[in-house]
């Protein structure tokens, strides 16, 4: 390759004086160091048995093991109170929908029991008063009994 370069080179020294400074090309750094590529072929190298590789790769093990256990014990607390947390607003707002539907029950209640409707539905289904002789009145005073058959 070197000799490609100085070819190039002779051809300029050629050429006449005028042009000889514009075409010279400078050399190329470490031009002249050559490379040799060796194939290696490691096929039958066999690796030699390390006695405390094993000890030191299950000691790594059991040591991240061990501060991966930790990490969880340390996050552990944290995670379930934010979970308890969101579990207590969940609470709260049912307690607060239960507690309307129990206002809106009530205000039901209170107009089906109303005086003014009894009345109604009494005439719509005609409904009369028994006669006095046919009610009978539950007494307490025997034995705690409320009723007695006659």
């Amino acid at each position: 390759m070197n000799r490609f370069f100085e070819r190039g080179m002779e051809a300029v020294s050629e050429a006449p004086r005028g042009k000889q400074n514009a075409a010279r090309v400078r050399a190329f750094a470490n031009e002249d160091i050559y490379f040799f590529v060796k194939e290696i072929n490691n096929a039958g190298v066999v690796r030699a048995a390390d006695p405390q590789s094993g000890g030191v790769c299950w000691k790594m093990i059991g040591s991240v093991v061990t501060a991966a256990v930790l990490l969880v014990g340390v996050l552990l607390p944290g995670a379930y109170s934010l979970l308890a947390g969101y579990q207590i607003q969940e609470l709260k707002q049912e307690a607060q929908r239960l507690q309307n539907e129990r206002a809106s029950l009530e205000v039901e209640e209170a107009q089906l029991i109303s005086p003014a409707r009894m009345e109604q539905l009494a005439k719509e289904q005609q409904f009369i008063d028994p006669p006095a002789q046919n009610v009978v009145y539950l007494d307490n005073t025997r034995n705690g009994s409320l009723a007695m058959n006659k």
